[in-house]
């Protein structure tokens, strides 16, 4: 583990490779995270306007990752769950266990992260956290099985067009963004392109049809864009921006170009032949995944640390030294 004057706790960098089957790795990236530090609107620090020409997607980045400590550990669960349903097949169960190795790695890493936003001050943020932990404890508890793999499903299904959307449009959502935030990003959908069949898999193996899958899709899509929504809101409204007419105009023209571009990619998880194989693997991830393979003793840091003042290139830009 490292850290240094200028940066947040980080995570190890040494990754481990698991064989055959289409997750190649679990990476144990390193980040230099900016540090939270209390501080009054407009004097947030990097921590939590880790864009400083884009505060509104900051936010919205900010609270979709508050959730991952709390949806990536049900979606752990639920997968646990299903293995005896699954435990002939020994090949899915392989994608199972490093999926689910694959998600501790997120949510290990965007704790560190919200650890620093939380430390900039924002009363809202333990307030969003307790919401979220309620709802992901509740579905655990209180949702049949294939509901919540159905969510599993859903929520796979959509964090693929969103991590297809993130890459396609990197440059605009993340350049000149600080390094340690966008790079923890882009890896995070990365690995779900990575493992984009392995929850599809598992919950059809465990009896899933049709109609479940989109019912796990519309409510997993709804939820998570309607607690996204209370916490980036909440966070602008401690920043004293939500007032601002300018600050809300670009945040309306902001989701109008995701949604965009994001809902042509929901709009085909609708079909009753879609499999998340179909969908093409996006040049500038294969290269990703290429540049650690060749190196991931060094590169769980250097793709920790993405120059993304070039992330026009087709392959990853690294840092120079």
């Amino acid at each position: 583990m490292t850290q240094d004057a200028t940066s947040g706790r980080t995570g190890t960098q040494i990754g481990t490779r698991i064989g055959d089957g289409r997750i190649k790795a679990i990476r144990k990236m390193l980040f230099r995270f900016p540090r939270g530090a209390r501080a009054r609107a407009p004097a947030r620090p990097r921590a939590a306007h880790w864009n400083a020409a884009r505060p509104e997607f900051s936010h919205i980045v900010n609270a979709a990752s508050l959730a991952m400590p709390y949806l990536e550990p049900y979606l752990i669960r639920t997968m646990a769950k299903a293995r005896p349903m699954v435990s002939d097949d020994p090949a899915l169960v392989h994608e199972l266990n490093a999926y689910v190795a694959q998600e501790t790695t997120h949510h290990r890493q965007h704790r560190v992260f919200n650890d620093e936003l939380a430390a900039c001050g924002y009363a809202s943020v333990p307030r969003i956290e307790a919401v979220l932990a309620e709802d992901y404890g509740r579905f655990g508890k209180t949702k049949s099985l294939m509901f919540n793999l159905a969510y599993a499903e859903g929520f796979e299904s959509m964090a693929l067009a969103i991590g297809h959307m993130l890459v396609e449009d990197r440059v605009h959502l993340f350049g000149g963004s600080d390094r340690a935030v966008a790079s923890l990003v882009l890896w995070h959908f990365v690995e779900e392109i990575e493992h984009k069949e392995a929850a599809f898999d598992v919950f059809h193996a465990a009896g899933g049809t049709y109609g479940w899958r989109l019912y796990g899709l519309a409510f997993a899509t709804a939820h998570i864009f309607l607690r996204t929504g209370q916490g980036y809101r909440a966070l602008l409204r401690e920043d004293g921006l939500w007032g601002d007419w300018r600050l809300r105009l670009r945040l309306a023209v902001l989701l109008l170009r995701i949604f965009s571009k994001l809902t042509p990619k929901l709009l085909r998880i609708l079909s009753p032949t879609y499999h998340p194989r179909k969908v093409p693997d996006p040049d500038w991830v294969t290269a990703w995944w290429a540049a650690y393979g060749a190196h991931p003793m060094e590169m769980g840091e250097a793709l920790g640390d993405l120059d993304t003042t070039q992330l026009h290139k087709p392959e990853p830009a690294l840092r120079a030294a």
